[in-house]
C-alpha cells in the first residue's frame, strides 16, 4: 500500500512537472505539480476511455503519457480561466 502511494506520487510529480514545462516552461513546486499530476491522470484516463482508448493502467510510460496529456489540458484550461479573472 505505501509503495503504491509512493510510485503514484511519483508518476503525478513527474506528470505535473512534465506538464508544466510544455505549458509554461516552469514548475508550479513540488505540491502543485503533484497535484496537477494527478488532476492530468484523472482527465487524461477519463478522455482516453471516452475515445475508446486504455486510460491509466498502472505506473509505466503509458500511464505517464495519460497523465502528462490529462495535465497539459487541465493546465491550458486553468490558465485561460485564470488570465481572464486577472484581467476583470
Amino acid at each position: 500500500m505505501l509503495m503504491s502511494v509512493v510510485f503514484w506520487s511519483v508518476l503525478g510529480l513527474l506528470a505535473g512537472f512534465v506538464a508544466n514545462e510544455i505549458v509554461s516552461g516552469r514548475g508550479e513546486g513540488v505540491f502543485l505539480d503533484i497535484t496537477l499530476g494527478i488532476v492530468g491522470a484523472l482527465l487524461g484516463g477519463w478522455i482516453f476511455h471516452a475515445v475508446g482508448a486504455p486510460g491509466v493502467t498502472g505506473v509505466n510510460v503509458w500511464s505517464l503519457f495519460v497523465a502528462v496529456f490529462g495535465a497539459v489540458v487541465f493546465l491550458l484550461i486553468w490558465h485561460a480561466i485564470r488570465s481572464r479573472v486577472s484581467r476583470t
